[in-house]
């Protein structure tokens, strides 16, 4: 993730781009949305990229050109759904780009729809499927964060792949490659990620019950008759 400046030919780098936007445009209004339904949730969803930030911040060199981090964005799929979170996302890559050089801005349409659309959007659908199904709040944002890290790290090797592709085998021996490197860093990185996302979602639940409730990740309490 974080692919670097100038690292995909122009076209893709465009094509990335215009791929992107339709997401971060119904994002923009699903965020306006939200804070017009529920003016109280401004505190929360600030708190949501700010860990986003923080996260995707901490990196480790993986493949070259590219490096291996926690993405952070499970989280705030699972708060906001994921629209909100293509904004919040591209806002993060936009700064970092910026002021810590990480990923590029040539880049950064590809790097919002693995980071900031395709990660939220897979973590979302893991966990209304578990929540769905009867699992536990932290099972399902266990799930969340670890798989929709892992799916932007797929999103990111494809987006690679068919940049550089392998010499002799083309589009899949890259893929098979840059996957499989990446897998090193981060498997391990995905897990932690897991983890740390439940420990904040038990802290909200005890200090933010009420609005957790009124966002629909705590169930509210049956009326008693």
């Amino acid at each position: 993730m974080h692919i670097a400046e100038g690292y995909l030919p122009p076209i893709q780098a465009a094509a990335w781009f215009a791929v992107s936007t339709p997401f971060v445009v119904h994002g923009s209004r699903a965020l306006v949305q939200q804070v017009r339904r529920d003016p109280e949730s401004k505190l929360l969803l600030g708190a949501a990229g700010a860990f986003t930030f923080v996260l995707s911040a901490l990196k480790i060199p993986s493949v070259t050109g590219s490096c291996s981090h926690p993405t952070g964005t499970g989280l705030g799929a699972v708060l906001f759904r994921p629209p909100v979170m293509s904004v919040l996302g591209g806002i993060v890559l936009l700064f970092q780009a910026v002021l810590l050089a990480h990923g590029g801005l040539s880049t950064l349409g590809a790097n919002i729809f693995s980071m900031a659309i395709v990660g939220p959007w897979v973590a979302y659908a893991v966990y209304a499927l578990i929540r769905r199904l009867g699992g536990g709040l932290d099972v399902a944002v266990f799930a969340a964060a670890a798989l929709g890290d892992l799916a932007t790290y797929c999103v990111t090797s494809a987006q690679l792949a068919l940049a550089f592709p392998d010499p002799a085998t083309g589009f899949v021996g890259a893929l098979v490659k840059f996957g499989g490197i990446f897998a090193v860093t981060q498997i391990p990185l995905a897990v932690s990620e897991g983890l740390l996302s439940v420990l904040v979602v038990r802290l909200l639940t005890r200090v933010s019950g009420d609005e957790l409730r009124r966002l629909g990740v705590l169930r509210k309490p049956a009326v008693q008759a």
